[in-house]
Order: C-alpha cells, then sequence, then structure tokens
C-alpha cells in the first residue's frame, strides 16, 4: 500500500469519527437532567448567536425542555439581558456557554 493511499485511509477515518461525536452530540444529557436544569433556569439566546447554537447543541434532542426565550422575537422579555447566551438561574445572570456539569450544580440538579 501507498504512503498516498495510508493517508487517504486516515483521513476517512478520521471525518468518520468527528462525523459520529458531532452526531452524538447532547445524547448523553438525559431528558431527567435537561427538564430539571429547564425548571429551574432561564436560557436566554438569539438567532444568529453562534455560541447560544453550541450551547443549544449540548442537550441534543432534549433542548426542547430547556425554558428558552430568543431575544430577536421576544424583545421585550430581554431588557436585562445584554449578551446572549444568558443564563438566570436563581435571580443570578450566568453569560456564556456553561458546561452541563455546570449547569446542574448552579440549578442543584
Amino acid at each position: 500500500m501507498s504512503k498516498k493511499s495510508l493517508v487517504t485511509i486516515l483521513i476517512v477515518l478520521g471525518v468518520i469519527i468527528l462525523s459520529i461525536i458531532i452526531l452524538n452530540r447532547g445524547n448523553g444529557v438525559s431528558e431527567k437532567d435537561t427538564r430539571c436544569i429547564g425548571q429551574n433556569s432561564v436560557f436566554y439566546v438569539q438567532l444568529g448567536c453562534h455560541a447560544c447554537e453550541i450551547q443549544e447543541d449540548m442537550f441534543g434532542e432534549n433542548s426542547k425542555y430547556l425554558n428558552m426565550v430568543d431575544c430577536y422575537r421576544e424583545r421585550e422579555k430581554c431588557s436585562e439581558i445584554t449578551h446572549t447566551p444568558t443564563w438566570i438561574i436563581g435571580g443570578e445572570k450566568y453569560q456564556g456557554v456553561k458546561s452541563i456539569e455546570k449547569l446542574k450544580e448552579l440549578t442543584g440538579c
């Protein structure tokens, strides 16, 4: 096998592995944990916010259980929000993407 063929095979395998990782993002977050986080927080996002998409993707299909407010469509609910994503948990603001573990800690889930 030539060196060029080996490199091609390794690249293809890398792309396949990366695709599997991306497609399975959020599958490790249980529905129970997501529901708990959603019940104990408000997640402010905005149309076109890449960081918001990253945060939402962490929950995968379970993101539907989050208490989300889109500041682009619901501006009246976002008068106190200066950056997105922002989480309001226990009356405190947390800006930026947060890990699932951090959100569980902050919400007591």
